[in-house]
């Protein structure tokens, strides 16, 4: 039965008001009581569509559209280095339904721009790891270097006339040559590209001496010998690549890697945050998921979201230790 009030005044007025909302509370109710996720979920990415990161999140996205039986909408906010899409993410409703899949590169950019407005780590929820892959050294064939050992003496015996080349300043390819340098006592010259893509194809030209390069992009070219790969940036060899050592093996205590994870803004109800780290740890079992992400050279990770903040926390630390070193300046 439903309560009209249109013709009551007073006391009655006042009673029928409560009848009728008592009536509507049992609705209200239940919408709230739906179990999660009743409606599409946004996934924001900082990265433009078509690129690794892009395709990493959205094979993510994919997979838990299927598992949440609701559609995972992928947001790409790009520009500013991450810092947009981070901004995006930190005023987002922490309801679950807005989440955002960040790179290495966030920890960099908390080491980077000092003008932030919100907090890199107390103002996110981390979710899960996704994983994590090194760069390689590449050199063109011409220079006298097949080995972490022969860079770094023939770096030290010509100092700063190798020019390595990067994706910008403050990238990681950027970065993780800048602490190679500063763990050796080496110098090179930093020669900045708007993309790492076209530091490569200087490489393979003979333009540029040295690169820390993608493994996507990078294991053809090694493969076809037009540049020498000598070790890659994780602690130790990759799965997919392990003939080729680390440079850890020679210089101990070094990593920079190019990691991918899920977080969400302060203040997700932990379930919400249970229940995704579960998902997203049973998306990366997936033999298809697994193929795809091996493909670029990545180790796929697993745990609680802590290992997630883990990682974060030491990042930050790594890289405010290499900018403060070298000096490094960006606009913005």
């Amino acid at each position: 039965m439903r309560i009209s009030c249109g013709s009551v005044t007073g006391v009655v007025m006042m009673g029928c008001l409560a009848a009728s909302a008592a009536q509507a509370q049992p609705a209200a109710k239940g919408a709230a009581d739906q179990p999660y996720p009743n409606k599409p979920i946004r996934m924001i990415v900082q990265f433009a569509p078509g690129g690794q990161g892009d395709v990493i999140a959205r094979a993510i996205a994919t997979k838990a559209s299927e598992i949440f039986r609701q559609t995972v909408l992928v947001d790409n906010r790009t520009g500013g280095g991450g810092t947009i899409a981070a901004d995006a993410l930190v005023r987002s409703n922490p309801d679950g339904y807005t989440l955002i899949v960040v790179s290495s590169s966030y920890a960099a950019n908390a080491a980077l721009y000092s003008n932030r407005t919100f907090d890199p780590v107390k103002d996110i929820t981390p979710v899960a790891m996704i994983g994590d892959s090194g760069l390689i050294i590449l050199v063109h064939p011409s220079v006298p270097v097949k080995s972490v050992s022969n860079l770094i003496q023939h770096a030290k015996a010509n100092p700063g006339k190798l020019n390595y080349g990067s994706s910008g300043v403050g990238g990681t390819p950027h970065l993780a040559t800048e602490l190679f340098t500063q763990m050796t006592n080496t110098q090179m010259a930093h020669v900045p590209y708007k993309g790492v893509v076209l530091a490569l194809n200087d490489v393979i030209s003979g333009q540029l001496q040295v690169l820390f390069g993608s493994m996507s992009n990078a294991m053809p070219q090694v493969r076809a010998a037009r540049v020498r790969g000598i070790a890659v940036t994780s602690a130790k060899r990759l799965a997919a690549e392990p003939d080729i050592p680390a440079i850890a093996e020679t210089v101990p205590g070094y990593e920079a890697v190019v990691w991918y994870g899920v977080a969400g803004p302060k203040g997700v109800p932990q379930n919400i945050v249970t229940r995704w780290n579960t998902e997203v740890n049973r998306i990366l079992q997936m033999p298809d998921v697994r193929e795809r992400m091996g493909a670029f050279g990545m180790d796929l990770a697993s745990g609680p979201p802590q290992t997630f903040r883990d990682v974060l926390v030491a990042d930050i630390a790594r890289w405010q230790r290499v900018v403060k070193a070298g000096n490094i300046k960006v606009s913005g």
